[in-house]
C-alpha cells in the first residue's frame, strides 16, 4: 500500500507536525508514504514540493487578493478565513499518479482549491481527508466559534448551511459571500466517497453535525506523537541548559503566535492577575514562560517575571522546556486536539486549559491536570494555583505519561489510520 499524505507545508504549524509524525508512524508499521507539500523544509526525500514553486505562491497570493476584496479592504480576518480559490492540479503528478490512497491533511492557503479536490475524488483513487479544524465542513472558516449556520438543515438545500457569516463585514447576509463557497462545496463533494477522519471526538461530532458532510463517512482518530523524544526527564538539568531560573515555579505558554487572541493569552494575563492579587506571595515564587513569535509584546502585562523566548521549532529544544516547567497553560477559545497538551503530557507535564472542542478529551480533569470552565478566568486561576501548590504534581505527571503511551502512541494511531485506509480502498473497488 502507498499513502500519499498531501498537506500545505512539511513542518510549519500544528497540522504540517502531525501529518509529519503520522508518516513516520505510517513507515514504523510497514505502511510506504510519500508527502506532498507546497513548503518543503527539510532534505527527506520522502517529501515532495510542488513544481514550480512561483506558481503556487502566486495561487497563495491571488487567493489572499480576492479575500481581502471580500473583507472590503480590511486585514483582520484575512488568515481566518479560505474560500479554495486557486490552487495546483496534482493529479497530473507522478507521485499522486503511484499513489493507492490520497490522504489530505491541511491543504488551503493556495495549496488546492475546491475544483483540485474535486478532480482527486474523481481520479476514482480513495480519499481520506483528516480535518485539523472545522474547515472541511464550514465554507469559509478555520474557527466557526459560536457560530452554527454550518449545521443548519432546510428542505430548501439552497438556503440550508452557511451565511451570515460573522468573518464578514456586517455579519453577511443570506447570499453572501459564505453561502456561495457553501454551494460550490457541495457541488465538490456531491457524488463522492471521502473518508473524513477528525482528530478529537468533538470534531466528529461538529462534522456529523455539517449540513456540507451530511452523507459522508466520518471517524475518529487522534494525532501521533513520538513518545521517544517526548518523554520525562530531569527538570533541573533542563533549566540549565535553558539558562531557567531554578528557584521558581515556571508557568509554560506555548503557541505559533502568542499574540493570536483565540489562543487566549488575555484569559492567562487575567488569571495571572487573579492568582496574584488574592495570593501576593507568589509574585516572588512564579515566573511565565513565553514561547511564540510576538511574546515580548505582552511579557509585560504579565504580574509575574515573564521569559520571552520567541518561537521554537526545534523538537529536541522543546522537550527540554516542557521538562523545565511546572506547568503548561493553553486556554484557546477554540482548539480540535493540540499538539503542544500531547507533547507536555508525555514529558510529565501537568497541562491547564478550557472545557473546549478536545481538550477535556486530552485533559482528565484533577487526574492529568486541570479543566477551566470556558471564558472562565476565575477558575483557570484556581487550576493554575492548584496545579503549582495544592496537587500531587507526581501523580498527576505519571497519569499524564500513562495517558499519552495508551491512546496518542505511533503505533496506536498507524494501526487505526491502515484500517481506514483498507476500508476506503474496498469501498472504492466496490463502486
Amino acid at each position: 500500500m502507498k499513502v500519499l499524505i498531501v498537506n500545505t507545508s512539511e513542518s510549519s504549524g500544528g497540522a504540517a507536525v502531525a501529518a509529519r509524525r503520522l508518516m513516520d508512524a505510517l513507515e514504523l508499521n510497514g505502511v510506504q508514504t510519500a508527502m506532498l507539500v507546497r513548503d518543503k523544509q527539510s532534505d527527506d526525500e520522502r517529501v515532495v514540493a510542488l513544481p514550480h514553486l512561483w506558481l503556487a505562491k502566486w495561487h497563495f497570493l491571488w487567493e489572499r487578493l480576492v479575500l481581502f476584496v471580500r473583507l472590503h479592504f480590511h486585514y483582520r480576518n484575512l488568515f481566518a478565513i479560505d474560500a479554495g480559490i486557486s490552487g495546483t492540479d496534482i493529479t497530473r503528478l507522478r507521485v499522486f499518479r503511484q499513489a493507492d490512497v490520497v490522504h489530505l491533511h491541511w491543504v488551503n492557503q493556495g495549496m488546492l482549491s475546491l475544483s483540485d479536490i474535486r478532480k482527486i475524488v474523481r481520479s476514482g483513487k480513495p480519499v481520506v481527508w483528516t480535518m485539523h479544524d472545522i474547515w472541511p465542513a464550514t465554507s469559509l472558516c478555520h474557527l466557526s466559534l459560536e457560530c452554527r449556520q454550518f449545521t443548519r438543515r432546510g428542505a430548501d438545500s439552497r438556503t440550508s448551511g452557511c451565511r451570515q457569516c460573522p468573518y464578514l463585514p456586517g455579519g453577511g447576509s443570506d447570499n453572501d459571500y459564505s453561502s456561495r463557497v457553501w454551494r460550490k462545496k457541495q457541488k465538490m463533494l456531491a457524488g463522492s466517497n471521502i473518508t473524513f477522519v477528525a482528530c478529537s471526538r468533538w470534531l466528529q461530532g461538529e462534522a456529523k453535525a455539517s449540513a456540507l458532510l451530511d452523507r459522508q463517512l466520518t471517524a475518529s482518530i487522534p494525532n501521533a506523537i513520538d513518545t521517544e523524544l517526548f518523554s520525562p526527564g530531569s527538570g533541573e538539568e533542563a533549566r540549565r541548559q535553558e539558562s531557567l531560573p531554578l528557584d521558581r515555579k515556571l508557568v509554560l505558554f506555548v503557541c505559533q503566535k502568542v499574540t493570536n487572541r483565540y489562543k487566549g493569552m488575555d484569559y492567562l494575563i487575567e488569571a495571572c492577575r487573579l492568582m496574584a492579587a488574592e495570593h501576593p506571595a507568589t509574585k516572588a515564587e512564579v515566573s511565565v514562560v513565553l514561547l511564540g513569535s510576538h511574546a515580548d509584546e505582552v511579557a509585560e502585562q504579565l504580574p509575574f517575571p515573564a521569559l520571552a523566548l520567541g518561537y521554537v521549532s526545534d523538537q529536541q529544544r522543546m522537550a527540554r522546556l516542557y521538562r523545565a516547567a511546572d506547568v503548561f497553560v493553553l486556554p484557546s477559545l477554540s482548539e480540535n486536539l493540540p499538539n503542544t497538551i500531547m507533547e507536555a503530557m508525555a514529558c510529565g507535564l501537568p497541562c491547564l486549559g478550557f472545557r473546549v472542542g478536545g481538550i477535556p478529551e486530552e485533559i482528565d480533569h484533577r487526574r492529568t491536570g486541570y479543566v477551566a470552565r470556558y471564558r472562565d478566568a476565575a477558575d483557570l486561576a484556581q487550576g493554575l494555583h492548584w496545579l503549582l501548590y495544592e496537587a500531587d504534581r507526581q501523580r498527576l505527571a505519571e497519569e499524564a505519561v500513562k495517558k499519552v503511551q495508551k491512546c496518542y502512541s505511533p503505533t496506536s494511531v498507524a494501526v487505526q489510520y491502515t484500517e481506514i485506509y483498507q476500508q476506503t480502498m474496498i469501498q472504492t473497488t466496490m463502486k
